[in-house]
């Protein structure tokens, strides 16, 4: 079996101290372009790897990052789990991975005072059970960055989208198209469930901006964003005397547990009724007719958390809080504009 080779044999081709390649290889500075050019040549012809578990340990880290999410059986964190553990590999970090189901008292311990540093470096948290309250108090020592819809305030980085944006595209998208009766499935009238009062917000916004009335019996809450709330919000508008002509999904898990409804029901999308989700789940392409959303760009989100992460385990004094907003897309296709579109033409993937 081949030896592997150490930092002292480094540091005897290339004629310099076993801390100067320390140096070099963990690219510190204080050492002239002559000598990093000198110890790489000797890295490449030794073909030296460091020994990364050895250096997180003497810098009293573990090399492991924590990855927090309320659900991993949601195809929007399994896509975007598969963007951070790419973008921390390759910083040599491994991915811890923790489902919360929500419990505050669990995203609370992961984040609290007086947790224990040994399993992991930093957090990257979706945090569903705690309150902006709850968030503002975790141990300031932890590296952390949030996803979805929590200020920072300061104490930590914040990384999501537009919500409000993103939900007014989705909403004006139906109205453009001549709908004039939208219904909403998702919203959350609860302390936790701001993401979900964003987007009511953004529909609000976009019936204001086009004239058009709310009718407020058919913004429909759900506890979640799954397909069986979708599936039993939309059973409960086709059962209304005067039901929408288009309805506005706060996630494609919704739209496609509506979407099933409206086929056993016999009722056409989008002849009938008009659908759009959001997320940008790859089973969306996939649904008979596939689904237009809103496609939050999930590798931004998770290459920009993992970064931020780093910086702050790297950094020997906190950071301030950062507000990174991710770009998104209007993805239309034919649960909206049917299989040619208005226009005639295909509609799949064409966006805005």
């Amino acid at each position: 079996m081949r030896r592997d080779v150490t930092l002292r044999e480094v540091a005897e081709l290339a004629g310099v101290s076993s801390r100067t390649v320390s140096n070099v290889v963990n690219g510190y500075a204080n050492v002239t372009e002559h000598t990093r050019a000198r110890v790489m040549q000797a890295v490449e012809q030794l073909n030296y790897r460091p020994n990364v578990l050895a250096r997180n340990l003497a810098q009293g880290r573990s090399g492991q990052i924590a990855l927090v999410v309320p659900y991993l059986d949601t195809p929007y964190f399994s896509e975007l789990l598969q963007g951070v553990i790419r973008a921390a590999r390759a910083q040599a970090y491994n991915v811890l991975i923790d489902q919360t189901d929500g419990d505050p008292d669990h995203e609370r311990m992961l984040i609290g005072h007086g947790r224990s540093r040994l399993l992991f470096d930093g957090v990257i948290l979706s945090p569903l059970g705690l309150d902006q309250q709850a968030l503002a108090d975790h141990d300031p020592s932890l590296p952390l960055v949030i996803l979805g819809e929590r200020v920072s305030q300061g104490t930590f980085d914040h990384v999501g989208i537009d919500d409000v944006e993103a939900s007014r595209q989705a909403t004006e998208h139906l109205l453009d198209l001549g709908r004039r009766h939208l219904a909403a499935i998702g919203d959350q009238p609860y302390p936790t469930g701001e993401a979900a009062q964003l987007r009511t917000r953004g529909f609000r916004r976009a019936h204001e901006r086009r004239g058009v009335t709310v009718r407020e019996e058919l913004i429909i809450a759900t506890p979640r964003f799954n397909r069986a709330d979708g599936a039993g919000a939309m059973r409960h508008l086709l059962d209304l005397p005067q039901p929408p002509d288009a309805v506005f999904c706060y996630s494609d898990l919704v739209a496609l547990g509506a979407m099933h409804v409206l086929a056993t029901r016999g009722v056409r999308v989008p002849e009938d009724i008009a659908v759009i989700g959001y997320d940008g789940i790859e089973d969306g392409a996939y649904s008979n007719p596939p689904v237009s959303t809103i496609s939050p760009d999930k590798e931004w989100i998770a290459t920009t958390a993992v970064e931020r992460l780093l910086l702050r385990i790297a950094s020997r004094t906190p950071l301030p809080g950062m507000e990174l907003r991710a770009p998104h897309r209007l993805v239309v296709r034919a649960s909206t504009v049917g299989p040619a579109g208005p226009s005639g033409e295909r509609p799949t993937e064409t966006s805005r």
